[in-house]
């Protein structure tokens, strides 16, 4: 089993050893490829102003991180278009679907990206161009592969004249318009010829031979050969680019119903999850995804191993609809844990109104498997995710419980993205978010940021102070904007737009947002009075970050409005986020 994963950069250890096996399996699977061109791949990451073009890698990796194949593809934003400059399986790896994943995933890409297609050179299938019958078979495979997507070489062009007389398997200007049906002009076509031929082969090809080729496309429309490999019936079942990365992916915790508490004021009910559900529905940009099962080991990353043993020995001891309330607090020797479960609640708990029962183990497990389900989303290309959740998260410490949250979703995904370039945090509950600012006090890979009622009035009450600001070498990398107890929605926005500039100079490679939406008016919980259409320009501002970004859910107890204002947080967002790709 492989998955495809995007890499932005080579500054952390993992990407950099996937750029490194990148560049062995092109110096063995393209012997001729000079020396150069394979070490410049990193910097081509790092530098796309320099190399005119935007360098977009993705891998195909085993879970240990072996890379079984890559493609490189280049974006020119000014002309909108896409050129494949790579695209190869490592050496003795067969089969497996590895060429059509990445194939399919480049795909989506420039869809996202909005370009007329992607072009990029194959070396030809007729025999008086190609006249070694082994190259011959391997060219006619590799155009048939193509052909499967739609993609097919321009004809009627100069393009595969030989840059020298003599040589043999001049290469077809192959042409993918990813399913669009808008007419290729011969003046768009000319100028994008001109800047293949001009950025990537210019020290090959003379002035004059670029002019020819650039004339040769005049046909309006530009033309490209019919199928040649597929049978009658087959073009009907081409792999549409389908847009998901356009989409939303949208996680949801198929478990979170069975965590049902039904003392009279437990507002932490199921019906939340179905209130933002009938909404976001409506809406055509959410691509329901598939939950998958994660190792705990993600969850001790970010949890106190002896308060995950509790949670779960507890949790499995009581019987079915009976609820256990901490009720004492040992902080005069929290050294020494009480014996009996019951009481022990106290010693990892926070407050006195979160409960354990049987079912809040399994709850908040699927609660953490959803948060990373999204996070592989964001690695696999989405640029956005939801993971709708409950219970919630974003209390929960790093060997503690509380505020109805027991594992803290958000900071899991956090710590396993962490692994991939840097993280920022933007809690926008109305309260403080104590969880990920306790578990990422010392560190500087995370960036944590929150805006909440001050905790002279709103719970937690004990955090969330503008004076926390990290320690050691989490110094500078936590940020808290505490507000009065009333503000108007100007005030909160132009907080808001002071901690994403926050987050803007910290340069983080992906953004969860932490979103609570007990900031409605009229929520049971809070006293702000934000309403569907603050949430919308709520969603834009984050959105107009040009970050993958993750939406775990946490609070928001109206139930009448939660769903509205969740539809238009998200939709907000999604129209920030695609007009600035």
């Amino acid at each position: 089993m492989f998955r495809i994963r995007r890499i932005f950069d080579d500054a952390l250890p993992a990407n950099r050893d996937a750029v490194a096996q990148v560049q062995l399996i092109l110096k063995e699977q393209f012997p001729m490829l000079a020396a150069a061109d394979i070490e410049k791949i990193p910097d081509l990451l790092r530098n796309p102003l320099k190399h005119r073009f935007r360098s977009i890698l993705y891998i195909a990796e085993e879970q240990k991180g072996a890379v079984q194949g890559f493609a490189l593809l280049s974006h020119e934003p000014n002309l909108k278009f896409c050129y494949l400059d790579y695209i190869s399986a490592a050496p003795r790896v067969t089969g497996g679907g590895i060429g059509g994943a990445l194939y399919e995933h480049l795909r989506e890409e420039a869809l996202f990206l909005g370009v007329v297609g992607i072009f990029f050179e194959c070396l030809p299938d007729d025999p008086a161009l190609c006249p070694d019958a082994e190259i011959l078979k391997q060219n006619r495979a590799r155009l048939k592969f193509y052909e499967k997507y739609g993609a097919f070489p321009i004809i009627s062009t100069a393009y595969e004249t030989p840059v020298k007389p003599d040589d043999d398997n001049p290469p077809y200007l192959v042409f993918d318009n990813l399913g669009q049906q808008a007419p290729l002009r011969p003046a768009k076509a000319q100028a994008i010829v001109r800047a293949i031929l001009e950025r990537r082969y210019g020290h090959l090809c003379p002035k004059e031979y670029i002019d020819m080729v650039v004339a040769s496309f005049r046909e309006d429309p530009i033309r490209t050969r019919p199928p040649r490999y597929l049978k009658k019936e087959e073009p009907a079942e081409v792999p549409a680019a389908t847009g998901r990365f356009r989409r939303i992916a949208l996680a949801v915790n198929d478990r979170h119903d069975i965590h049902h508490v039904r003392e009279r004021g437990y507002v932490e009910s199921p019906v939340r999850i179905r209130s933002i559900l009938r909404e976001i529905e409506k809406l055509p940009i959410f691509e329901r995804v598939e939950v998958g099962e994660y190792p705990e080991k993600h969850i001790r990353a970010v949890h106190d191993p002896e308060y995950i043993e509790y949670f779960r020995r507890v949790c499995k001891t009581l019987e079915p609809g009976k609820s256990v309330y901490p009720y004492v607090f040992p902080i005069r020797n929290a050294a020494r844990r009480p014996k009996e479960m019951a009481v022990r609640a106290g010693y990892y708990c926070i407050d006195t109104f979160t409960p354990l029962n049987q079912n809040a183990w399994n709850a908040a497990r699927r609660g953490v498997d959803c948060a990373l389900t999204c996070a592989d989303r964001l690695l696999e290309g989405y640029r956005l995710a939801y993971a709708l959740v409950r219970p919630p998260g974003h209390h929960a410490e790093y060997r503690s419980f509380g505020g109805f949250c027991y594992f803290n979703n958000a900071a899991a995904a956090a710590h396993y993205l962490s692994g991939y370039g840097k993280v920022a945090i933007l809690d926008v509950d109305y309260h403080h978010g104590n969880g990920q600012q306790v578990i990422f006090y010392q560190r500087s890979d995370v960036l944590t940021v929150s805006i909440h009622g001050h905790p002279k009035f709103a719970y937690p009450y004990f955090s969330g102070f503008e004076d926390e600001t990290g320690e050691g070498e989490g110094l500078g990398f936590n940020r808290n904007y505490p507000l009065p107890e009333q503000l108007d929605t100007a005030t909160y926005l132009k907080t808001l737009d002071r901690a994403l500039k926050k987050i803007s100079d910290y340069r983080p490679r992906y953004l969860i947002i932490c979103l609570g939406l007990d900031t409605a008016k009229g929520d049971p919980t809070g006293t702000w009075s934000l309403s569907a259409r603050d949430f919308n320009d709520l969603g834009k501002r984050i959105g107009a970050l040009p970050l993958p970004t993750l939406v775990v859910q946490e609070g928001g107890y109206k139930n009448t409005v939660l769903g509205i204002n969740a539809r238009h947080f998200l939709t907000g967002l999604w129209s920030g986020k695609i007009t600035s790709p």
